[in-house]
């Protein structure tokens, strides 16, 4: 041992061959073959060596392939591993000798994946892809290793060969997920207009999140898209779609998407969001967004942008919730198109509003119409004078009227007649008949009288002497049946009481008592009889005095 130290340390190995082969015969000894089998490989007595491999010995043949190979001695490696079947090792020297169509084949001998990789690596940083490809589709099965050999081929620029590997990778019968995702990535890297027709194809065969992340870093907005609705995250694909919307944007699928967010939130960034970039299709989103949003929150987000004439058609299609926003979004839109007749029906049909605010607003619009729906308002707010005087100031006689009778208050019916007086006669006339019932007749007789517009008044007049008439008519035949059972029982106490005495029974007629009283019935008609129910108290008569010279009477 100390010999082939000493030998080895001072490179004399030529000599040590000789020793050692005269020792051999006679000492059986490994360490002595395993150092003469050293000692012809550093010599580079390749056909010494291959002799003494293939005849019988006792050397540690793969440990003195492992010393030649940290020593570079590759050829004499190559020998040694293969005469003992170390395919591995035998890999290993053939790449280290260039021979990498026989490194193959010596990893596909030794079926080992580290190998296959060894050889792959070689094959590529030599540029030897169509061997590297071979070996790489026994690498790529394995899941652990993809990512490395993938790494190993960028770091060589060998992008398109990385791409033709994998898409070889994805046909095979044991492919696993990792090979669809390392692809997409590269196809993210390096052919993008390849990247959405494969991630629509094998969508449900990737890690998405890895793919994710490949196009944020790669801004690929409209395949990331995609992978947020594949895997089922809406918000995020909103969100992408809005903030990128020049490449990821699309309306149907937006709509969609939006509709089935978690974070309400994003429903009024989308109204936003169209009313900025998309205006002619905000109402047809609205529409879709109806039952999820909240009115009364969209109206003062679009009344803030200044385009509440932009979503109409929205505003009028939710209008029958009788929300107060929207109504009076409407309301101000019907105001600026000066549209009084959808106003009024608006107001009609829908009472969530400030109407006293709009009726402040409208009375003072240089509209007519307008005006005289302010009017209305007050009117129907019970601000009965507010809505008078506006009439009367713009003319509108006839609402006055309408609306003073609708009041139900005297002193505003009297005070819209003195209006009338002297100025306005028809209209004087007008108003007697339509607030006939708040009018007293004595105040319009006199007006009628001082400003000599009789003639006008007489039909008040004449209906309200009729209307009395019939309700004293009534009174006096509601009253007298009681009077026909009075007059019956006092008849009948009367003949009971003559019954009684003396003579009764016999004809009185014409008998005059010696003491001057006349018994019996006078004839009908007789002089000085005043017939039943016309005498008055002392003798004075019932009927109501005459007015002088022939007139109403008095009182009416």
């Amino acid at each position: 041992r100390e010999v082939a130290s000493a030998a080895d340390r001072d490179g004399l190995h030529e000599p040590l061959i000789k020793y050692l082969r005269m020792c051999r015969p006679k000492v059986q000894d490994a360490f002595i073959d395993t150092e003469l089998c050293y000692a012809l490989a550093k010599t580079d007595a390749l056909g010494d060596l291959e002799a003494f491999v293939t005849a019988t010995n006792h050397a540690q043949i793969e440990q003195v392939g492992e010393r030649c190979v940290e020593e570079r001695l590759f050829q004499a490696a190559k020998l040694l591993f293969g005469a003992i079947d170390n395919y591995p090792g035998l890999a290993q020297c053939l790449i280290r000798l260039g021979d990498y169509a026989a490194a193959a084949d010596a990893a596909k001998k030794s079926g080992a994946v580290n190998s296959w990789k060894d050889v792959c690596f070689a094959c590529v940083k030599a540029r030897e892809y169509k061997i590297a490809a071979q070996c790489g589709l026994n690498v790529i099965v394995e899941q652990d290793e993809l990512e490395d050999l993938v790494y190993h081929y960028e770091r060589h620029g060998a992008f398109a060969e990385c791409v033709a590997l994998l898409e070889r990778g994805v046909a095979l019968e044991n492919a696993h997920k990792g090979i669809y995702t390392e692809l997409a990535v590269l196809y993210s890297k390096h052919r993008e207009e390849k990247l959405l027709e494969f991630l629509r194809q094998y969508a449900a065969k990737l890690h998405v999140q890895k793919v994710i992340r490949a196009c944020q870093q790669n801004l690929q907005w409209n395949e990331l898209t995609f992978l947020y609705l594949h895997n089922d995250e809406p918000d995020n694909a909103a969100i992408t779609m809005i903030e990128h919307s020049t490449t990821a944007w699309e309306h149907s699928q937006f709509k969609e998407t939006l509709c089935k967010v978690n974070n309400h939130d994003l429903h009024y960034r989308g109204v936003q969001f169209y009313i900025d970039e998309q205006p002619g299709k905000v109402n047809d989103l609205l529409k879709a967004l109806t039952p999820l949003v909240d009115h009364s929150r969209v109206v003062p987000l679009v009344r803030r942008l200044d385009r509440l004439a932009l979503v109409k058609p929205y505003l009028q299609s939710v209008q029958d919730t009788n929300t107060t926003a929207v109504n009076e979004a409407l309301n101000e839109l019907f105001v600026d198109e000066e549209n009084h007749a959808d106003l009024r029906k608006s107001i009609d049909t829908y009472d969530a509003f400030d109407a006293l605010a709009l009726a402040a607003r409208l009375e003072k619009h240089s509209l007519m119409e307008l005006r005289r729906v302010a009017s209305y308002l007050y009117a129907r707010h019970k601000r009965y004078e507010a809505a008078i005087e506006l009439a009367k100031r713009d003319q509108l006689y006839k609402d006055a009227m309408v609306t003073a009778s609708q009041s139900g208050d005297s002193a505003l019916a009297h005070a819209l007649l003195e209006f009338f007086v002297g100025k306005h006669n028809e209209c004087f006339a007008a108003c007697l008949y339509t607030c006939a019932d708040l009018l007293a007749p004595d105040v319009v007789v006199e007006l009628a009288w001082r400003h000599k517009i009789l003639d006008h008044a007489m039909p008040f007049v004449i209906q309200w002497i009729a209307d009395t008439n019939a309700r004293v008519e009534k009174l006096v035949a509601a009253s007298e049946p009681k009077k026909v059972a009075e007059g019956e029982e006092e008849e009948g106490s009367s003949f009971a009481a003559g019954a009684a005495e003396p003579g009764f029974g016999q004809l009185q007629i014409g008998y005059v008592d010696p003491s001057g009283a006349q018994f019996g019935m006078a004839p009908p008609g007789m002089p000085g009889m005043v017939p039943p129910g016309m005498g008055g108290f002392n003798g004075q008569p019932q009927m109501p005095p005459m007015m002088g010279g022939g007139g109403m009477p008095q009182g009416f």
